[in-house]
């Protein structure tokens, strides 16, 4: 594994940096235990405003880190600011939040005395994460629990050393005591002996389902704490309208953002019959014009894929569907790592593609027949992440959320993400949340405080 910065809209790399030895992955470790005996003891509204100082500084070093994200993995550069506003408002929310999240939580006790429960902090965390949104991951992971006083050792993904680097420095220059958070180049074998560590309490990994498989695995083995968030294939679910166009503007939304490289986007579009002809016309012809271009260019809605080899593996898949007979209505060629915005249609159950996520800024749409059968397709994945139902039925559009077998639904709206709004999966999509205030019980001590 090298950490480098490979610039996949040009293919030139940019720079490289070492691999950690197997001394400092022990020294991340000692450093970040010795840490927690500090931040622990730091009085809570003493950790909110270190925290709180992180999203300043976010904001302060906002061109240098979009700058990077966009080197690293091809984020246009509007959209790379655009993260790094939300990763400032995630700590922003939870640095307002600490006294809440760390409040004991009384219990209505059957006898005399009192009970409590007191949220304390495990220890020390290890974090894995992607190269697909650089920063906004981060936030997600490390501000809540830093809240709570648990320090981080984080491993990003081996194509975003530039970005780490630079948290990591926002991270200690907010104030963190040596040890709160500690930015490591490390191998997969490196990571694997940071889990077995007693000192580590806990593991939170967002990628895909072999990472996560491998690591929760792993995690198991040593009675580890896990947090997973996988892969997913989101369903839109159109049931009925009155304006297709802003639909359909929505289904473009929703499934090129972030080039189409978001486990949450928008990706399998499920279209009752009588809307299913217009909105194939629609969605192709808005699919066809999204821009394809340079990332540093203000008008640019699709940039390279994060690499070669993910356009690679994506071009794989629409022609391996298209060998089993799907169709395609527009685009299915790439250019290098760029990916052109496209849609397949005459996808079936046996093909290998309807059970795959795509990664990209790939859509497929499905007939259905009514309402039941729109859940039926939905639900027919091996994931569980989001979803999308728009319909002018208030009623119809509980029924189908509550029929949905995913851990969020956002009914006639999407990119709806805010930090107070949990995020997470079940089935292959993952077993826990962040963001909002169920990210604070992830890693935490529920402690019960019974007093007679």
């Amino acid at each position: 594994m090298t950490y480098a910065v490979v610039n996949p809209a040009t293919g030139e790399t940019v720079a490289e940096y070492p691999e950690a030895t197997d001394a400092e992955i022990q020294d991340a470790i000692a450093t970040a235990h010795a840490g927690f005996q500090a931040w622990r003891a730091t009085p809570v509204a003493d950790r909110a405003a270190v925290v709180r100082r992180i999203a300043e500084l976010h904001r302060a070093r906002r061109e240098e880190l979009a700058a990077a994200m966009t080197r690293e993995m091809g984020k246009p550069l509007e959209a790379s600011r655009g993260e790094v506003d939300f990763a400032a408002d995630i700590v922003e929310f939870y640095a307002d939040s600490a006294e809440k999240i760390t409040a004991d939580q009384p219990i209505d006790i059957l006898g005399e005395g009192s009970a409590v429960v007191r949220r304390a902090p495990l220890g020390v965390l290890l974090g894995i994460m992607p190269w697909n949104f650089p920063a906004y991951q981060v936030a997600r992971f490390a501000a809540p629990n830093l809240v709570i006083g648990n320090t981080i050792i984080l491993k990003h993904a081996p194509q975003c050393p530039e970005s780490s680097a630079i948290l990591a420095g926002i991270y200690a220059d907010a104030g963190l005591p040596e040890g709160g958070y500690v930015n490591v180049y490390a191998s997969n074998e490196q990571a694997a002996t940071i889990i077995a560590d007693p000192r580590v309490q806990g593991v939170s990994v967002t990628g895909s389902e072999r990472a996560g498989a491998a690591v929760a695995s792993l995690a198991g083995q040593h009675l580890k704490k896990v947090a997973l968030e996988l892969g997913g294939s989101d369903p839109f679910v159109l049931l009925s309208t009155d304006d297709l166009d802003t639909v359909v503007q929505n289904a473009v939304d929703a499934r090129l953002d972030n080039t189409g490289q978001s486990c949450n986007a928008a990706k399998r579009f499920i279209v009752v019959d009588e809307l299913y002809d217009a909105f194939v016309e629609k969605f192709t012809a808005a699919m066809a014009a999204a821009k394809v271009g340079d990332p540093t260019d203000e008008d640019t809605v699709l940039g390279p894929l994060s690499s070669l080899a993910a356009a690679e593996r994506l071009q794989e898949q629409v022609d391996s569907a298209v060998a089993q007979g799907a169709q395609v209505a527009v685009g299915g060629t790439r250019d290098g790592a760029f990916f052109p915005a496209t849609v397949l249609t005459g996808v079936t159950p046996d093909m290998d593609v309807y059970r795959e996520e795509l990664f990209g800024p790939v859509g497929v749409v499905y007939r259905a027949a009514d309402e039941a059968d729109a859940v039926r397709i939905a639900n027919d994945t091996p994931f569980g992440l989001g979803s999308y139902v728009f319909s002018t039925d208030p009623a119809q559009a509980g029924r189908v959320a509550d029929a949905i077998e995913a851990g969020m639904v956002y009914v006639n709206c999407v990119l709806a993400d805010s930090p107070e709004l949990p995020f997470g999966g079940v089935k292959r999509s993952g077993t826990s949340r962040e963001l909002g205030l169920l990210a604070a019980d992830e890693f935490v001590n529920k402690k019960l405080i019974r007093v007679a």
